[in-house]
This record gives structure tokens, C-alpha cells and sequence, in this order.
């Protein structure tokens, strides 16, 4: 299997989907403890989540799952979010802090996912952004996630439906910020901009507003489209059917505000 899927689209939004993959080749997956074969950190569903909801959309999506190694990290493994609990480059733990590995990556092994793994879906994300802002003077970048909505070992509480990341506001233009956030209220649904998720490193990487780049992360509540945040993980149709509408509105907003966002 390769490890990115690009769909081509014409248009100025490419949705990001790093975390939707399952694939573990053989030799990572026999590696993995029982908990970690349970690959609960999953963004399950995001893919038929978001699938229609733009037309002339390109999406480019990792076939990988994020503990073969992470897409969403920086391959310096910095942490994103210092002082706070979270999982790196390679995850040595789940989201509840529990080990997934029998035998833990070496340094060379990393090295060897990065340059297998992690480069080719950057680079495919890179092109399909730089193909974009060629056509469109601009290019808008909206990256696709989920996670369950309890997990005291990242965060406390319950977690907003809509956790919208634009690190404090300097991936993309305000614009773009303020849409989504209208959106994302008007909607009735519990909403936060830059709480606890501020956007992962593709967003702050590829996040350049003055070069033509816009960056924004949307981290849904697996609430909104699960029928439970537990195994077998099954997608409610009834629940994302009234999510769907919210998210594409979003997306149909960016689009339209793409030429007004030329330089």
C-alpha cells in the first residue's frame, strides 16, 4: 500500500488528512502490544465524514496510522504542546497514557518511517498546496481531525464539538478564522477557537498567510459522528448527517473567500 492517497481537485481548499489511516505494514503491526493493535487514536471516519461536502476540493490522505509515525508531528519530534501531556512523533502511548509497544522504535527506525512515511505525505501535502496557490494565487489549507471527546490524560472536562486551530490566529488570514468560528456557533454546537487544540505542526508549518498559504485545523468531537467513542467505532449516519451541513458550510465559505485573499 503507498502511504498517501491524493485526490485532485480544482479548486482553492485542500483538505489535510493525516490521521484517518489504519494500514500497519507486518513487521510494525506484530511490534504492537494488544492495546496497541486496538488503534484507538484513530480519526476514525473522518474520510466519509467529509466526502462531497466541497466539490473541486483535493484532499490528500495518509493510508498510515499515526503509530506507525506521525504525520502531524514535526519530524525534530518538538512538542506541540510544551508542559501538557501529548503523544510524539512516534507515540509511545496512547491518548489514556497507556503503552502500545512491546518492543519500542529505535532511533534508526524512525529515521527509516520518516523517510518512508511521514516525507511522502509532506511531500504530496507541499505539492498539492503549491499546484493549488499556482492556479488560485492562493491556496487554503484545512486540516481534518478527530478525537474522542473524554480523555482526562490529555485534557479535562468534555471536549467542544468544533476546536478550531489557527495558533492564536497567525495561520491564516482573519478571515478565514472568523468564518469558521461564525459558522461553528451559529451552529448551536459547543465551540472554541485555540483552546486546547491550537493546530497541529502541519498547520503552524504550512501556515503562511503572507506567502498565499492559509492554514486553519478543525478537531471534531467524536461525539458528533460515532455511535459510540468506543470499539468497534461505528460512524451514526444520523449524527454526521446533521453534522455534514455545518461542514460544508465551512467549506464552501473558504472557497468563496479564496479570491478576495489574493495578494
Amino acid at each position: 500500500m503507498t502511504p498517501v492517497e491524493v485526490f485532485h481537485g480544482n479548486g482553492p481548499v485542500v483538505m489535510g488528512m493525516p490521521h484517518t489511516g489504519t494500514w500497519l505494514p507486518e513487521d510494525i503491526r506484530t511490534r504492537l502490544n494488544a492495546r496497541g493493535k486496538e488503534l484507538s487514536d484513530t480519526d476514525w471516519h473522518i474520510e466519509r465524514l467529509y466526502e462531497g461536502l466541497l466539490p473541486g476540493s483535493t484532499i490528500v490522505r495518509a493510508t498510515y496510522h499515526r503509530y506507525v509515525i506521525d504525520a502531524n508531528r514535526s519530524p525534530e519530534d518538538e512538542s506541540l504542546y510544551p508542559g501538557q501531556n501529548t503523544t510524539g512523533l512516534v507515540p509511545t502511548t496512547d491518548f489514556d497514557g497507556a503503552p502500545i509497544w512491546k518492543t519500542e522504535p529505535n532511533k534508526a527506525e524512525i529515521a527509516d518511517r520518516i523517510a518512508g512515511y511521514h516525507r511522502p505525505y509532506h511531500s504530496a501535502l507541499f505539492a498539492e498546496l503549491e499546484r493549488v496557490k499556482a492556479k488560485h494565487s492562493v491556496a487554503i489549507l484545512f486540516d481534518c481531525h478527530s478525537i474522542r471527546s473524554h480523555i482526562p490524560f490529555l485534557f479535562e472536562g468534555t471536549l467542544p464539538d468544533f476546536n478550531i486551530g489557527t495558533a492564536g490566529g497567525t495561520t491564516c488570514d482573519p478571515r478565514i478564522e472568523a468564518a469558521t468560528h461564525r459558522i461553528c456557533q451559529a451552529s448551536g454546537r459547543p465551540t472554541v477557537l485555540n483552546g486546547r487544540f491550537k493546530g497541529g505542526w502541519t498547520t503552524r508549518h504550512y501556515g503562511r498567510p503572507q506567502e498565499g498559504i492559509h492554514a486553519i485545523q478543525m478537531e471534531l468531537a467524536q461525539s458528533t459522528h460515532l455511535a459510540s467513542e468506543a470499539a468497534p467505532y461505528a460512524y451514526d449516519p444520523a449524527r454526521a448527517d446533521a453534522l455534514r451541513p455545518v461542514l460544508s458550510s465551512i467549506l464552501h465559505s473558504l472557497a468563496d473567500l479564496a479570491p478576495d485573499l489574493r495578494g
